[in-house]
């Protein structure tokens, strides 16, 4: 079923480890760590004696059931939760997707999106390859397992598979008992390497090292490859990074706040943002309230920079994961009331300053409005900690046309009559990337610019001036 949502979709978490003991449950618990980035299906992969794999739909704790986990045996893992954003929400696009080949078995997890997906598989099918999902992973494993037939060598395969595809993809990969970790050339999506109490490790977020005992060590650097073993990790560069292009809404929502991203403590970056914020969109109110939990970092920065008062004037019901399409009006509002109940003492009589990352389709902040109105709010202002929405992403996470957008041919003043707010604010371009900390041409901000790092049929290429000039 598809999400209703005013922020933009997660897209996935990839693990991987080389330990000197079994390491299916340290999996688990990392995909549990990671379960903000994908909630759809989730999937361990172990070798022993070849590649073995157990997934499932939902959430981690879900899909993968205890005595399959104890019973899933080896010291070299992958692992994989998926929100999915090229390819249908079903168990056979469920990751790790795992193949095997006369050199061995092979599994492969895969944050990011391929944007020259469909045209491989076209001209693939053209020769009689034969697909079974419809998710360009899959694409990417048959590359691999194509390629090492012929060169018998896994890490020059990996570079011809990284040379060959353009998107974004942050991949752990396993090659019967060897585990490896890249990153596209551009790194849009973020991977980090770190120690564990047996062995190296891998993860789409340092926070996982934590919770496994261990410790971060550094990035993945954009177009490396990384070998992980029980007692050292192996770097190979492969030429192929010609850049930065690092997704700025790993900082302003996907992230959790306690990761570093790239160097950059994510609850930092967001704090910073609030109060840049609170410099470019001043108010004149009573209290700062965030939308939980992504708009808590970005309000207390508003509340620090502008003096107003900091509360938490909406609660979350932390047992309703998300907000569903429902077929009539009034059902999608009592979702929302499920997860979201007013603090009418915070609120009654007061003028608010609501507080959140993003807007992209308008149809829940609007919701929450009319829920702080109800309240008995005087006065509701909304503050945005990105600016506006106005273009799809090609690079992994689920914003993909441009009609599902408040900002599409619409004024801020008109967004702001739209989900019926007293004003309306949304940060600067100037304003992120300077909370941020990396220079703008480091950043990917396709979706705010309409110019990308990587060139999309039909879009203007970042640094370039006539769209004319491009497919």
């Amino acid at each position: 079923m598809p999400v209703e949502s005013d922020h933009p979709q997660e897209e996935c978490g990839v693990f991987a480890i080389a330990s000197l003991s079994n390491v299916s449950i340290d999996i688990f618990y990392a995909l549990r760590v990671l379960q903000h980035r994908g909630q759809e299906s989730a999937g361990i992969a172990a070798y022993s004696s070849g590649i073995k794999a157990i997934k499932g739909m939902g959430l981690a704790h879900q899909a993968l059931k205890p005595e399959d986990i104890k019973n899933l045996k080896g010291e070299f893992g992958i692992g994989h939760v998926r929100y999915s954003t090229h390819g249908t929400s079903n168990l056979d696009n469920a990751q790790p997707i795992v193949v095997s080949t006369n050199f061995g078995d092979i599994a492969l997890a895969h944050n990011g999106e391929l944007v020259n997906a469909d045209k491989i598989m076209e001209e693939l099918k053209k020769k009689g390859w034969a697909f079974i999902t419809s998710s360009d992973s899959e694409i990417a494993v048959r590359l691999l397992a194509n390629d090492i037939a012929n060169t018998g060598d896994p890490i020059r395969s990996l570079r011809n598979l990284m040379s060959m595809l353009q998107g974004s993809y942050s991949m752990t990969i396993m090659i019967d008992n060897r585990v490896f970790a890249i990153r596209d050339p551009l790194g849009i999506r973020p991977l980090c390497i770190g120690k564990t109490k047996f062995g190296y490790a891998a993860a789409s977020e340092g926070v996982v090292f934590d919770t496994l005992g261990g410790e971060f060590v550094r990035d993945v650097e954009p177009g490396e490859i990384v070998e992980l073993l029980p007692s050292e990790f192996k770097s190979v560069k492969t030429g192929l990074s010609k850049g930065r292009a690092h997704c700025m809404f790993e900082w302003v929502y996907i992230a959790r706040a306690d990761s570093c991203i790239d160097g950059r403590l994510v609850y930092e970056v967001r704090r910073r943002i609030g109060q840049r914020l609170a410099q470019e969109q001043p108010v004149d109110a009573d209290v700062v309230v965030p939308i939980p939990d992504s708009g808590r970092s970005h309000a207390i920065g508003y509340s620090e920079e502008s003096g107003i008062r900091y509360s938490e004037g909406l609660m979350k019901n932390r047992y309703v994961e998300r907000t569903f399409i429902m077929p009539e009006q009034s059902e999608r509002t009592t979702s929302v009331m499920l997860k979201l109940n007013p603090l009418k003492s915070v609120i009654k009589d007061q003028r608010v300053i609501l507080v959140d990352d993003s807007i992209v389709r308008g149809t829940t902040i609007r919701q929450i409005v009319q829920i702080v109105r109800n309240a008995g709010a005087k006065e509701v202002h909304v503050r945005i900690g990105s600016p506006p929405i106005r273009a799809p992403c090609y690079f992994g996470i689920d914003m993909k046309t441009r009609e599902q957008f408040a900002a599409t041919g619409r004024t801020i003043e008109q967004i702001g009559k739209m989900i019926t707010a007293d004003s309306l604010g949304y940060i600067s371009v100037e304003g992120l990337i300077d909370a941020i900390g990396h220079a703008q041409g480091d950043l990917c901000l396709g979706c705010l610019t309409e110019e990308y790092p990587i060139q999309v049929p039909g879009e203007k290429v970042r640094f370039q001036k006539k769209l004319d000039s491009y497919v």
